[in-house]
């Protein structure tokens, strides 16, 4: 290849007079055109990758995609666990706790302890970081609700454990032998007042017996209560412990003394017709956490099936109470 001659014309002679470049000149020359062409290469690789993508990139944007699906599958997984946690949950309280008579665990102790939101501040300089902080908190809320469900089922299972000591002090026979009763005078519920003439909540139930009639304690416990209860008469109270109290009022006389330790069938006391009383008889109620309880949900282990069947039909009596 032959190399380029340059010429420069020359007005005062009116020819063409040829150049010889200095070697600055060349190296100049030599440079812009490796500069033009770096540029240049430099220009068709950005757009290259813009508009093609480069194998680099192009893993990079795999890589990227398949982060996010899998914390898509990790965050629906997460919610399906909630939703079989949340039916553990609502098992336990209802059913499990609810046969050993046990209270629900509390909202407030489920949901507590729930990380707060600068504990995920690390995350936000990653990309994808929303994502990644919602399926973070599903995590650990999930893990928290396994600790405390954990816990509750260690509780249930030594309550378990302790159901036959918990028999014991549970009340679950008549506190009135069968074969001294004239009849269940009134249930447990809205009666009619026998003084008044009024409808009011009756909230245990009457056993009409003689006057000395022996009442008997229907579950072991501790006597809180042997004296005189302003309506009740002569009464005593047993807290039977596992959150069970019972009292017998309007007794004649007492057989125990507060403090005293009793056993299920032990006589207590005597019917009689003390305190608002119409006739003789003993009034009977059940608590359980405090609250009144139908006496004849608790007679389980005094009668057969058809006696039981017919207590709960002669207690649903809506006639007038004794007291």
């Amino acid at each position: 290849m032959k190399r380029k001659v340059y010429y420069r014309y020359n007005p005062q002679t009116l020819t063409y007079d040829r150049i010889y470049p200095s070697m600055k000149d060349k190296v100049f020359t030599v440079l812009r055109h490796m500069i033009s062409g770096i540029v240049v290469g430099i220009g068709a690789l950005i757009a290259f990758a813009y508009f093609v993508g480069t194998p680099w990139g192009e893993a990079q944007k795999k890589e990227t995609q398949l982060i996010r699906t899998q914390y898509e599958l990790l965050s629906k997984r997460a919610d399906e666990m909630s939703n079989v946690l949340r039916d553990i949950q609502q098992r336990d309280d209802n059913l499990y706790r609810a046969i050993f008579h046990a209270d629900p665990i509390p909202t407030s102790i489920r949901t507590s302890g729930i990380a707060a939101p600068a504990r995920y501040d690390y995350l936000m300089e990653l990309s994808n970081s929303e994502m990644i902080i919602q399926t973070s908190k599903k995590i650990d809320y999930i893990a928290k609700q396994i600790y405390i469900q954990s816990n509750s089922f260690d509780e249930v299972l030594n309550i378990a454990k302790n159901q036959r000591d918990r028999l014991r002090h549970i009340p679950s026979i008549q506190p009135v032998p069968e074969k001294f009763l004239k009849q269940i005078a009134s249930g447990y519920g809205t009666r009619v007042d026998p003084i008044y003439g009024t409808a009011r909540f009756h909230a245990g139930m009457d056993f009409s017996a003689n006057i000395g009639t022996p009442v008997y304690v229907t579950g072991d416990g501790v006597v809180t209560l042997a004296d005189w209860k302003q309506g009740y008469g002569k009464c005593i109270t047993i807290d039977h412990g596992f959150g069970y109290e019972t009292l017998y009022a309007h007794l004649n006389d007492y057989k125990v003394r507060v403090g005293q330790r009793v056993t299920r069938g032990e006589q207590i006391g005597e019917v009689g017709n003390t305190g608002k009383s119409t006739g003789p008889h003993l009034h009977y109620e059940v608590h359980v956490r405090g609250v009144p309880d139908n006496p004849a949900k608790y007679y389980f282990m005094d009668l057969s099936p058809e006696e039981y069947d017919k207590m709960l039909q002669i207690a649903a009596n809506h006639g007038q109470v004794m007291d």
